[in-house]
């Protein structure tokens, strides 16, 4: 059953079973953002709303509301109509083992790299690192045993069911692809990340 929790001295969490329903809540948080919330965090299944000074109990029964109407709903999760793409240019450190993992030769990762069209899941590990969901299964390869000290911004990296962008500089131990010159992440922009949960995105070799 979904319930919602506090989160903290200011936030409410409101589980959603799924990435699906966490799309659709947070759609309809922005859409009728309620008095007081200040910042709307979706997860693959949970919401995080903060909101510094509200009435949290008024809160938490508006949220009710949402959440059962993003539950109720049987369509799709609210994505964005544009497709953001993303040019890569192919001459990441793991490629080639990556290609060896898989069993494929390495055009053939950039292949099924490129033909699918993913979506942002929801933000996490560091600001604009957006889990980016609907990666080819046969690219699922686990994480590096031992994580690089350094993964330079704009790295293009897979690991597990999902591919991701590194934003900015930072450790990291998710397999490089490739990189790219398109900047996801921009204090100075709004929003800051260029992929928001909801955003579709497609891979193209530079």
């Amino acid at each position: 059953m979904s319930v919602i929790r506090r989160a903290g001295e200011h936030g409410l969490l409101v589980e959603t079973g799924s990435l699906a329903a966490s799309h659709r809540l947070d759609a309809l948080l922005r859409a009728s953002r309620p008095e007081g919330v200040v910042e709307i965090v979706p997860g693959p299944e949970t919401v995080l709303v903060v909101a510094p000074g509200a009435d949290l109990p008024r809160l938490r029964s508006g949220l009710a509301g949402l959440r059962d109407l993003a539950l109720s709903s049987s369509g799709a999760a609210s994505l964005s109509e544009e497709v953001v793409t993303v040019p890569v240019v192919y001459d990441g450190e793991d490629l080639a083992s990556v290609a060896e993992e898989t069993g494929m030769p390495v055009e053939e990762v950039i292949g099924r790299h490129t033909g699918r069209e993913l979506v942002a899941g929801w933000l996490g590990f560091a600001p604009g690192f957006a889990y980016l969901t609907g990666l080819d299964p046969a690219l699922r390869v686990p994480r590096l045993a031992t994580p690089r000290t350094s993964v330079p911004a704009g790295s293009v990296a897979i690991a597990g069911p999902y591919a991701a962008i590194y934003p900015t500089a930072s450790p990291g131990g998710w397999r490089l692809l490739g990189r790219t010159s398109l900047r996801v992440w921009d204090v100075h922009a709004q929003p800051p990340s260029l992929l928001p949960p909801g955003t579709r995105v497609r891979f193209e070799a530079a």
